[in-house]
């Protein structure tokens, strides 16, 4: 292939996602401005997308959310001028389930158990995961005293273990699919410890109010990444580039892009998920342990699907959008949500996630036929002939996007974190690594892509002796000191259990 052009920059960032471009803007703020970023698409974004057109003004077919806690990604929207507003939470919750509809409030994670007993055993449950997560560290979860133990038992095993009623088992299985858009066989107890430990407790993670799908960002989440290529200037952020080889055997980080360009850089940054770098040739070879862990690193599965309607008839019937769905053969979805625009335009818009498994089925399914199924899920779940006559329906499928390569985030199977965990972030000579899969604080998440970010831009800015050595995880916006907030305090308490236990045992009311 002939070489079409050459240049030569101070850093080079692969990935103008949320946290390539976060790097990015933080390096420039501190003075390093001959760098440049390589994007493989043809929009910036990454995991965050989001469509515009004049049927439904924009829609976010990707990441979108942000919670209370989220100190980083608040910090930058601030900065960005970004408006964050809160989804609708007037009304109520379902929990739709053995072919009924359960209600519960709007600011407790729709869950429905039957019993006082079930409701204790799904309490202990959640328990029981927080106060196993005190003992992780989140920036090295494999060396807590139990990671041996834990990284090799699945996530399911646990739950089966732990969970002593089978409707405890339900949910708690049913969350795996929704939170790591995996199958609970798919992922260690280790890894669904560390995730939730590094989203601040099982409230904080499980919950819309006040959890992390509380607030969206007026306008779409990818306004973030466009905002701040405006501040880079467009010059410096390339679309269509996609780095197919990284040559370290000189003074210069050689990259080259399919469409026959060479870059050269004194430091790169590699923002993209774990699974897409084995797409790339690496000259020296990569060191047989990332290597590996290159291997053993996939994505989760996840289709987000939008139906618009003429009215939002849920609102009417007097629910507020947010619901869990547990019946797959009826009903292919996991979770909906309300995702009306917050001044009330376009006020019939439900956003939906078809994680894990349902995902895999669903794929087989031409779009309108997983339409037609959706819509008939709704009629059902929200009680209301309304739902089946949609006026506009948007969906997508990041297991089918070639440049993430699924969604929400990369998941961690029996074995991986403890054999290849400390790899994850680990500068590769003059390659360093973001992406919030490498994040050490909301892991998956949009926070974690922006404090990703700005931890490899430190340290690049170390290696370039702009600035001292900082501790590897440290973020601009560290919010490591507070509370995790646990669910099971949103459950019914002892006495109550107890009570009824005792109640159904003696006979006495």
């Amino acid at each position: 292939m002939s070489i079409l052009d050459t240049n030569k920059y101070d850093v080079i960032i692969i990935g103008a996602g949320v946290s390539g471009l976060c790097a990015a803007k933080l390096l420039k703020e501190s003075g390093v401005n001959n760098l440049l970023v390589l994007e493989a698409n043809d929009r910036v974004g990454g995991r965050t997308y989001t469509k515009r057109t004049p049927k439904v003004k924009w829609v976010d077919v990707g990441g979108a959310y942000v919670g209370p806690n989220q100190a980083n990604i608040r910090r930058i929207a601030g900065d960005l001028g970004v408006e964050i507003y809160q989804l609708n939470t007037e009304g109520e919750m379902t929990n739709f389930y053995e072919g009924k509809n359960h209600i519960n409030d709007a600011t407790v994670v729709p869950y429905h158990a039957e019993s006082y007993v079930e409701s204790w055993d799904l309490k202990n449950l959640f328990k029981k995961m927080d106060a196993l997560g005190e003992e992780i560290q989140t920036d090295a979860p494999w060396k807590c005293k139990h990671a041996e133990e834990w990284d090799q038992m699945t996530y399911k095993e646990f739950v089966e273990r732990q969970c002593w009623t089978k409707r405890g088992r339900e949910i708690g299985l049913f969350i795996a699919n929704d939170i790591f858009t995996a199958t609970p066989h798919e992922i260690s107890l280790l890894f669904a410890l560390w995730y939730i430990k590094m989203g601040k407790g099982t409230k904080s993670v499980f919950a819309n109010v006040d959890g992390a799908q509380d607030s969206k960002f007026n306008g779409g989440a990818m306004q973030i990444s466009e905002k701040i290529v405006d501040i880079l200037g467009h010059e410096k952020v390339m679309l269509n580039k996609a780095v197919y080889s990284i040559d370290q055997t000189s003074s210069y980080v050689t990259l080259k892009t399919v469409d026959g360009y060479e870059y050269k850089a004194r430091r790169v940054i590699m923002a993209i998920p774990p699974c897409l770098q084995m797409k790339i040739h690496y000259s020296p070879a990569l060191p047989p342990l990332r290597n590996q862990m290159l291997q053993r690193f996939p994505m989760g599965s996840v289709i987000k699907c939008i139906v618009y309607y003429e009215t939002p008839f849920w609102r009417e019937k007097g629910f507020c959008g947010t619901t869990t769905i547990e019946d797959f053969d009826k009903h292919p979805l996991s979770v909906t949500l309300d995702d009306s625009k917050r001044d009330g335009s376009y006020p019939a818009i439900i956003g939906l996630f078809a994680t894990a498994d349902k995902n895999r089925k669903l794929c087989a399914l031409s779009e309108e036929e997983r339409k037609r199924r959706i819509c008939e899920s709704f009629s059902v779940v929200f009680d209301s002939e309304d739902a089946l006559t949609p006026i506009h329906y948007e969906e997508f499928d990041w297991s089918a996007e070639q440049y993430s390569g699924g969604g929400y985030t990369g998941i961690c199977p029996p074995g991986f974190l403890t054999e290849f965990g400390k790899i994850i972030r680990q500068p590769i000579g003059k390659v360093h690594f973001a992406g919030t899969e490498t994040a050490s604080e909301w892991f998956g998440y949009i926070d974690g892509a922006v404090s990703a970010g700005e931890r490899a831009a430190k340290e690049v800015m170390h290696a370039m002796k702009i600035i001292p050595r900082t501790k590897p995880s440290q973020t601009l916006a560290s919010d490591k000191n507070d509370t995790i907030v646990h669910y099971a305090n949103y459950l019914p308490n002892f006495k109550k259990c107890f009570k009824y236990v005792t109640s159904f045992i003696f006979g006495k009311q």
